[in-house]
């Protein structure tokens, strides 16, 4: 006889709401795990890094902001681009390295006190890479580090080349928490960014950036690209346009102003972390005008870079650099 899962929605673990919050703490760094202290070396597969093989303290002690996005590429271009705005030289006879290479799923590079790292796409991608740097923190023993998601999204009422900066994040069924299935039962993890960073992240753009548009908004994070953000060009479609129109209508109404598959996690894990966490997204359409992407490629290349400069101008602003 097999197992019988429950299917109630309970609670793994038992915290009082003051865990909701963004971490008071001076180091900030919470690992919610009594097993990781007593490991004598913490794999860390999916990065391709070892606490017990690596000095982690060593090589990345020093980071304060961690900026993440879905395609090795263009964090890669990130890694280059905060090298030069910070002016960093790197050491004759080096050169900008893929720390994680040989782990085939995810790239990293290290900058300064930047650690730029490629997520993936959707919620599962994302979730293994936070788990994994969450604990890389913990093993370099950093304090006072700042996340951010820094990607691309379907803008709901904005023109494209738009700067989203998220103030809340919902799923697609307008809940404020990720999810998770865990041991056969259901838990829920809130969702929450930290609001003082959102709003210093639009100061800045407000006074750096004024050439294109920026926002604080709602943010519509969904488990699916197509049928799950109400596109009509997938392999399945059961719906008209007339009935996706209705909807983004109605979450427009709700002040939902972009659609993407990554906040919810990031939001929840940061937050239950006790992470400083932020997520700023370029809109590549306006959703309530159609579904597929058809800019050129040196205007779309422009647009993905538009958060990177953002980025870059609060990590100058932190690091006394304008």
């Amino acid at each position: 006889m097999g197992v019988i899962f429950s299917r109630s929605t309970e609670y793994l673990e038992s915290y009082d709401q003051t865990e909701d919050k963004i971490s008071d703490e001076p180091n900030g760094m919470i690992i919610k795990n009594p097993n990781i202290a007593s490991m004598e070396d913490d794999v860390l597969y999916h990065i391709s890094l070892s606490s017990g093989t690596q000095d982690l303290k060593e090589m990345f002690g020093d980071i304060k902001f961690v900026c993440m996005g879905g395609t090795p590429k263009r964090m890669e271009s990130f890694a280059r681009f905060i090298q030069k705005e910070l002016n960093i030289k790197l050491p004759t006879g080096t050169v900008l390295e893929d720390i994680s290479r040989h782990s085939y799923r995810y790239s990293m590079f290290k900058v300064g006190p930047v650690l730029s790292i490629s997520h993936g796409m959707g919620i599962p991608s994302v979730s293994i890479m936070l788990h994994e740097v969450i604990k890389l923190m913990y093993h370099a023993q950093c304090k006072d580090v700042t996340f951010f998601r820094i990607g691309t999204c379907g803008g709901i009422g904005l023109p494209s080349g738009s700067l989203v900066i998220t103030e809340e994040v919902f799923d697609g069924m307008m809940r404020t928490y990720l999810e998770l299935h865990v041991l056969g039962k259901t838990i829920q993890r809130p969702a929450i960014l930290d609001p003082h960073l959102a709003h210093e992240l639009k100061s800045v753009a407000d006074e750096k950036l004024t050439k294109y548009k920026t926002v604080l908004g709602k943010t519509m994070c969904t488990y699916d690209f197509y049928e799950g953000q109400g596109r009509l060009d997938g392999a399945f479609c059961h719906f008209e346009e007339e009935n996706k129109i209705e909807y983004l209508q109605h979450l427009e109404e709700q002040g939902i102003v972009n659609m993407e598959m990554e906040s919810l996690a990031f939001a929840a894990m940061c937050n239950y972390a006790g992470i400083k966490g932020a997520v700023i997204c370029v809109t590549l359409l306006n959703r309530l005008h159609g579904d597929q992407v058809n800019v050129a490629r040196d205007i779309l290349e422009e647009w993905q870079h538009r958060p990177q400069e953002l980025v870059a101008e609060f990590i100058k602003k932190k690091l006394g650099l304008e």
